[in-house]
């Protein structure tokens, strides 16, 4: 895929974190990458000079791209890792090693302990992850163990042991790390509803400890005690910036599909998405027609997923589906989840879907712009015929002058290729060679300035150049267009002021196109973008001239110190009213003193 095939396709892609896979022109998957910001990570492959080699072939390989959003960065991290492992892209195998990220087990026993794993035991124990930074998980169960007391050890608190007194508190109990269950000190019931705190810091749910944390730190500093304020504060922002609950990985769920359905009047989107062992390797979103309008969502969704089914070889017995929905088969179980993890699958695969049918609509969009480029076309190819020019006029320049009672002279030039406005080629002219108010002197000098470069740079001359301001200006420009011997290589009109009527060199009447004629649009249209252009230079122009040369007229004083006043003070009055002292913090005594002086007398 080239870098001009790669501009046709970016627009689609979104500014989203999520995974992008790159395949070849037979469907060979290349490789797969994440990405914070999907099209900007995408981009950068293309836009950018490769300094390895091996990067270099695989985008010389790449036919065709697929991406699937996710929710964060951490999901779409994960996500990386699973389809790594599941697919081993060729060019991934040598990059990505096969590590397992760890998870933070609440084990399935009484008084269950919170620790560290790497392995997922099917024993009834909840798992709660992954985790992409260990370190940052470390530091949240630290947090978790200053502020909730739980056991560590690995003894068997079983009711009878504790009962028979089997056990004794450790020194553990004594640093306040726990509240010595071993010895019946502390009661179950007390133990699990701690540990439902706990629940909520691992999923996420931090808001209900940031409460009582936030409420005792205040309390703290109240009393003035800030160092133990501090200590807490550390905690808050530690626990904030924490987010654990995964929806790309979950190994609560193990085997499931997922599907979801957006549909208008003719069409309908389909995302599909099947997770092995909590964790989803496989995405695909298509687009069904309708045959008729009164087609039922339930019906195209069974008929989607028996496509899907039979093209991933799932084996899932379990579909999450936003609606009542035939299945294949009749062991399955249909789930229409209302809140929890199995939601925000369905919510991801509906994101995907929606992103695939804005998608279609960016590109029905383009369809659209297809057409007012042919309006484009026709506008060129009736002021082709209406000026007799020998060439379609794709490539057009404006001139006009600007000026305000004989101050600040300036010109501007605006440039349209193919009908639209190209404004990297728009360009100021401060005029240089004319005193006082002399629009056609003012028009030759730009003319002959804009051209003379053109000419010895060796770029291709525009079709026609139309001359804002009738007659007297139009002869000017001429003059300066035979001074460079330039004559007969373009077409040059004058444009009278108001009625848009076109003048030709040496004719006493002119060309009036017909009022709403796309030509006559076009030509409106580049009269009122070179007026509005000048007049925007001109007002910036005037408003530094007059606010600059007024201040540099001060013996002493140059354009460098007029401007640091003007920038840390804003304007001359202001200036006038400062005393001495303020003027020398920003522009030294001596300097300071002959601005005060001169506005003071």
């Amino acid at each position: 895929m080239t870098k001009e095939e790669f501009s046709v396709v970016a627009p689609s892609i979104p500014h989203s974190p999520g995974v992008y896979k790159y395949y070849d022109g037979q469907g060979e998957l290349l490789y797969i990458g994440k990405a914070k910001d999907l099209r900007k990570r995408v981009s950068s492959y293309f836009n950018k000079s490769q300094a390895n080699r091996k990067t270099v072939v695989m985008v010389a390989h790449i036919r065709n791209i697929e991406y699937t959003v996710t929710e964060t960065e951490h999901d779409a991290f994960l996500l990386e890792n699973s389809l790594i492992k599941h697919h081993q892209p060729r060019y991934n195998i040598e990059l990505k090693d096969d590590k397992t990220y760890p998870y933070i087990v609440i084990k399935n026993e009484r008084f269950p302990r919170v620790f560290f794993t790497r392995t997922v035991i099917r024993d009834g124990s909840e798992y709660l992850g992954p985790f992409t930074s260990v370190f940052a998980a470390r530091e949240l169960l630290d947090t978790i163990r200053q502020n909730i007391p739980l056991r560590n050890c690995t003894l068997n608190l079983s009711r009878q042991n504790i009962e028979r007194g089997k056990f004794k508190v450790c020194l553990e109990y004594h640093l306040g790390n726990c509240k010595g269950p071993c010895e019946g000190l502390q009661s179950e019931e007390d133990y699990n509803e701690k540990l439902q705190y706990i629940r909520h810091i691992l999923k996420g749910n931090v808001g209900i400890v940031l409460r009582e944390l936030k409420a005792e730190m205040q309390d703290l500093a109240a009393k003035m005690q800030f160092e133990q304020a501090e200590i807490l504060r550390q905690k808050i922002v530690a626990l904030e910036r924490y987010q654990s609950n995964s929806t790309v990985v979950n190994p609560k769920l193990k085997n499931v599909d997922v599907i979801s359905i957006l549909s208008d009047a003719k069409t309908a989107v389909v995302n599909f998405m099947m997770l092995q062992n909590g964790t989803i390797i496989s995405a695909n979103t298509v687009r069904i027609e309708k045959k008729i309008e009164e087609e039922e969502e339930s019906d195209m969704l069974s008929l989607a997923y028996a496509h899907f089914r039979e093209r991933f070889n799932s084996i899932a017995q379990e579909l999450i589906a936003p609606m009542e929905m035939d299945l294949p088969e009749d062991s399955m179980k249909l789930t229409i989840p209302k809140a929890g993890d199995k939601l925000k699958l369905l919510e991801m695969s509906l994101k995907n879907a929606t992103v695939f049918r804005d998608d279609l609509r960016r590109k029905s969009a383009l369809m659209l712009e297809e057409t007012a480029k042919v309006q484009h076309d026709r506008a060129l190819t009736e002021l082709q015929e209406a000026l007799h020019l020998p060439a379609l006029p794709v490539h057009i320049e404006c001139f006009d002058n600007s000026n305000f009672q004989g101050s600040f002279p300036v010109a501007a030039m605006v440039c349209f290729r193919n009908g639209q406005p190209a404004k990297q080629d728009y360009r100021h002219f401060k005029i240089k060679t004319v005193q006082g108010i002399d629009d056609f002197a003012s028009m030759s000098e730009i003319v002959f300035r804009r051209y003379k470069r053109l000419k010895e740079e060796g770029v291709t001359l525009p079709q026609l150049v139309i001359i804002d301001g009738g007659k007297g200006q139009l002869g000017a420009a001429l003059k300066s267009i035979r001074e460079l011997e330039l004559e007969g290589k373009m077409t040059i009109v004058g444009l009278a002021k108001q009625e848009e009527s076109i003048f030709f060199p040496g004719d006493k009447t002119p060309l009036q196109l017909p009022y709403d004629s796309p030509a006559h649009l076009l030509v409106r249209r580049i009269r009122d973008e070179v007026h509005r252009f000048g007049i925007t230079f001109h007002r910036n122009l005037r408003s530094k001239g007059t606010i600059k040369n007024e201040l540099e007229e001060i013996p002493g004083i140059g354009e460098k110190t007029a401007t640091e006043l003007l920038q840390e003070f804003k304007s001359v009055n202001k200036i006038r009213t400062l005393t001495e002292r303020e003027l020398t913090r920003v522009i030294g005594a001596s300097k300071a003193a002959i601005v005060w002086r001169y506005f003071n007398g």
